[in-house]
Order: C-alpha cells, then sequence, then structure tokens
C-alpha cells in the first residue's frame, strides 16, 4: 500500500502553522485540505479532547456563518494526533489565500464567552466534554505565536 501524503511529512520538522494538506478532485471540482497545525508535533502537549471539541463547535459554527466561506467549507474537524484541525473548502487554494480567515476565526474564539453552540444533550453526542477557557487560551495562543506574524516557513511544509 502506498504511503498517504500527510505520513510522508516529517513531523519531527512540522512547526505549527497553515498547510496545504492535499488536493483532491471531485467532479469538475477541486477541494483542498488544510493542516491547521497548533501545536509542535512530538514536542509540546498535545491538547485535550474537551477543548478540542469546543474548538471544533466554534470553528465549524464560525466557517458556516462566514459571508465568503459558508458555502466552501466541506469540513472542519479535529486531526486525531490532537495537534491541530484540517479544514477542507471547496476550490483550489493556497496557505496564504486562508491566513485573514483564520486570524478572523482565532479571534472569534478566542473572544467567545457565550453558551457554545451545539453543547447540549440533544445536538452532540457528548456535549459535556468541553472547555471553553481553555479554547480561548488556545486561540489566542495560535494568533500570537503563528498567525499574526506568519511566515513562509509556516505556510508551506518542511523538506526533508
Amino acid at each position: 500500500m502506498e504511503k498517504i501524503k500527510s505520513f510522508q511529512i516529517n513531523h519531527l520538522l512540522l512547526n505549527p502553522g497553515i498547510y496545504v494538506s492535499r488536493k483532491d478532485k471531485a467532479g469538475d471540482a477541486i477541494l483542498t485540505t488544510f493542516d491547521i497545525r497548533m501545536t509542535k508535533p512530538n514536542f509540546e502537549p498535545v491538547m485535550n479532547t474537551a477543548e478540542i471539541h469546543t474548538i471544533e463547535h466554534l470553528a465549524a459554527t464560525y466557517l458556516r456563518n462566514h459571508e465568503d466561506y459558508k458555502d466552501k467549507v466541506i469540513y472542519f474537524g479535529p486531526m486525531g494526533c490532537r495537534t491541530g484541525f484540517y479544514l477542507i473548502l471547496a476550490g483550489d487554494y493556497k496557505s496564504e489565500d486562508i491566513v485573514d480567515l483564520m486570524i478572523s476565526m482565532f479571534e472569534f474564539i478566542r473572544h467567545y464567552h457565550d453558551p457554545i453552540p451545539g453543547a447540549n444533550p440533544r445536538e452532540c453526542g457528548n456535549y459535556q466534554d468541553m472547555n471553553l477557557n481553555m479554547a480561548n487560551y488556545l486561540a489566542e495562543k495560535f494568533l500570537k505565536e503563528v498567525l499574526y506574524n506568519i511566515g513562509e516557513d509556516r505556510l508551506n511544509y518542511p523538506e526533508g
């Protein structure tokens, strides 16, 4: 079996950032999958499920209500390794194309203090596993350490 592209990335060299993970064709459409890497794999502690779950609810709600992107969002969800998220958009994009979107999304999460959308037993299968304070903290950390001063080294996968 061929090794998938995400397993070909040297995670020992990977820093937090926004990366194009892959591009796929679905009929005539191109789908771009982004790797929204929030922690340095195998060096920093992974995020706990409660804050990941909270970020997922807030980010998905934000993206699916965004005036320019709501009809382009295919998926937003966590990586199994708990170091970040995948965002799939309909269209052919580069990492730098969504920096402003990611800044506005993480600013939304950083400042969010209302009830978490969908965090109730009728709308979520694990509604009690949420941590808004940590989601706010991680959004702030990602903004300050990565997004506000993002460079090419955080927009393209490392070589090697």
